[in-house]
């Protein structure tokens, strides 16, 4: 009987070959109900015998129709189903268990080790196992009853039944319960993830939108005053919002890819987490636009070298249009900064754009800046 609930699929997935055969598996323990399809079939030229066969035939349909919901039931994450499935589908099971008994006699008995899996599948243990006491001391019982022989086969039956099939429900409950809190940490990784998103994005654009709308402002106020003035804010609010556009493509297409004011959010909680005091500029926007991506990286390189090597107090990160500088007043070690690789690819980058890398060793502290003349 325990091929009757031994089908564990996970419930998340689609179904698969094992899914599909999951009835055809769970059909093949009815053979158990041939003696009373037999019983029935000898005494077809009788009412009870023709009654005998009907509910036979009407229960097997009610244990398959209780199976195929329960396992629908498990694909749908729920674990305890309504009262009035239980009601429906035991109550019919009970009543027509017990034509059964009336119609067939002791062969009837059969359905009740089906009556107790049933139980086991859909009540709660502790509804569940004294039906199971009670099915089993009644089949004991029914021994005393003249002609219908030991039951001990079958007492035996309903207990070994009820024992495998709470087996299996409890690690298909087990089972349940992990998919649900795979789902529920799947969730929590996405909101995590969108809050995050939404707290860089505005970290990189907050600021640039502000200088912008300030700019628009001037501008406009300059155009009747100062011509030349008013057009060089233009340019210079054209720059910042290409500037702007091009940070929010990077953010949105590759996330994970540098942005100058990304690098001085990122700077800052990682400097936070390292009990080193931050000092950073509140914008980037004075910064060219070819220069931007070859400062980030000078933000990330500088600032990573803080946190593993100096032994720092304070950081502080220098942005000019022509600089970009990363300091700070920890003994360090001198070897450890300027012999890293990270440091050879910066160089590397500075190079395509007519910068140089000065790494220069304070007291106390270290200083690496990337500067184009």
């Amino acid at each position: 009987m325990t091929s009757l609930s031994v089908v564990s699929e996970n419930p998340s997935a689609h179904p698969n070959r094992l899914d599909r055969t999951g009835p055809f598996f769970a059909a093949i323990w009815l053979f158990f109900l041939i003696d009373p399809l037999l019983e029935g079939w000898r005494h077809r030229d009788e009412l009870a015998g023709v009654v005998g066969l009907l509910a036979t035939l009407a229960f097997a349909a009610t244990y398959m129709a209780l199976w195929v919901q329960v396992r629908a039931n498990r694909m749908r994450l729920i674990e305890n189903p309504s009262h009035r499935f239980v009601a429906v589908y035991l109550g019919g099971m009970v009543v027509l268990g017990a034509v059964m008994v009336a119609t067939l006699g002791a062969v009837g008995m059969t359905s009740a080790v089906y009556l107790a899996v049933g139980c086991v599948m859909v009540l709660p243990l502790r509804v569940a196992s004294p039906i199971v006491v009670v099915l089993v001391v009644g089949s004991l019982s029914l021994s005393a009853v003249e002609g219908w022989g030991s039951q001990t086969g079958l007492a035996f039956a309903i207990m070994a039944s009820s024992v495998a099939v709470l087996g299996m429900r409890t690690i298909m409950r087990r089972n349940l319960a992990l998919v649900k809190a795979e789902q529920e940490n799947a969730s929590l990784a996405v909101e995590n993830e969108r809050t995050r998103f939404a707290r860089d994005l505005h970290d990189i654009l907050g600021h640039s939108l502000t200088v912008i709308t300030v700019k628009a402002e001037l501008a406009q106020r300059l155009l009747d005053v100062d011509v030349e003035r008013a057009r060089t804010e233009l340019a210079d609010l054209e720059r910042l919002s290409r500037d702007a556009l091009t940070d929010v493509r990077r953010a949105v297409e590759g996330y994970r890819e540098l942005t100058l004011p990304g690098e001085l959010t990122r700077a800052r909680n990682a400097l936070a987490a390292a009990e080193i005091e931050a000092r950073l500029p509140n914008s980037a926007d004075e910064v060219p636009t070819e220069l931007r991506e070859l400062f980030a990286w000078t933000v990330r390189e500088g600032v990573t070298n803080v946190i593993r090597h100096s032994g720092a107090q304070t950081c502080e990160v220098r942005l000019t249009p022509t600089s970009a500088e990363v300091r700070d007043d920890g003994p360090g070690c001198e070897s450890e900064h300027a012999g890293g690789s990270g440091l050879a690819g910066l160089r590397e980058r500075a190079a395509g754009v007519g910068a140089t890398v000065v790494v220069r060793h304070l007291s106390p502290g270290f200083s690496l800046q990337v500067v184009r003349p």
